[in-house]
C-alpha cells in the first residue's frame, strides 16, 4: 500500500496503527518511510520511526526511514527494489509512506497494488489544496481524524471528493476510487 497526505494528515499514526493491528492478525509488516531532504546539507530527520514507537517494538514489523536524496515523486530512487526486497525477505504487507503531497508526489502509486490519500478534515480549500495529479492516482481517500468536532467537516470534504472524482477518468474497469 503506498499512503500520502499532506503534513499533518496523520500518515505515521494510520500506519502505526493500522501496522499493529495486522501484526496481531499474524502478517509481517514492512514500513518504508520516505522523508524529504534539506536542500542545504542534503540531510533528512528520518523521524517517522519515532513517532511510530509501538510498531517500531513489534517483532513482525521493519520500519525503514529513507531520505529522498533528491528524487522527485515523493519516494526515493530505490522504493520499488525495497518493496521487492522486503517481500522477498517474508513481509507480506508492505506500507510505503511518501514523502507528503502535492501535483507530483505519487511515483508510489506504480509500485503498490493500492494507493491511499489520507487527508485531514478540516484544512481550508482541500480541493485547491490537493492538485488534480494525486487524486487521478488515488484508489482510496481516506479522510483521517473525523472525530468530535471535526465529523461535519469531514462529511464536507468526503462529499466535495466524492463529486470532484467523478470528473475523473477511471483508471481501471473494475474498480472505482472509494472516499
Amino acid at each position: 500500500l503506498g499512503l500520502s497526505g499532506p503534513p499533518g494528515a496523520g500518515k505515521s499514526t494510520f500506519i502505526e496503527y493500522f501496522g499493529k493491528m495486522l501484526t496481531e492478525r499474524k502478517h509481517k509488516v514492512a514500513v518504508l518511510a520516505v522523508d524529504p531532504s534539506s536542500s542545504t546539507s542534503g540531510g533528512s530527520l528520518l523521524g517517522d520511526k519515532t513517532r511510530m514507537t509501538e510498531l517500531s517494538r513489534d517483532m513482525n514489523a521493519y520500519i525503514r526511514p529513507s531520505p529522498t536524496s533528491g528524487t522527485l515523486g515523493g519516494v526515493t530512487r530505490t522504493t520499488n527494489e525495497a518493496i521487492l526486497l522486503c517481500e522477498g525477505g517474508g513481509y507480506d504487507v508492505v506500507l510505503v509512506e511518501t514523502v507528503g503531497v502535492g501535483q507530483s508526489e505519487f511515483a508510489v502509486a506504480d509500485m503498490v497494488d493500492m494507493f491511499i490519500l489520507l487527508l485531514p478534515p478540516a484544512g481550508g480549500d482541500e480541493l485547491q489544496g490537493i492538485k488534480r495529479g494525486i487524486i487521478e492516482m488515488a484508489d482510496l481517500v481516506a479522510i483521517n481524524k473525523a472525530d468530535g468536532d471535526l465529523v461535519v467537516p469531514a462529511r464536507r470534504i468526503q462529499a466535495e471528493y466524492v463529486s470532484a472524482m467523478k470528473l475523473l477518468r477511471k483508471r481501471s474497469k473494475v474498480w472505482r476510487p472509494k472516499v
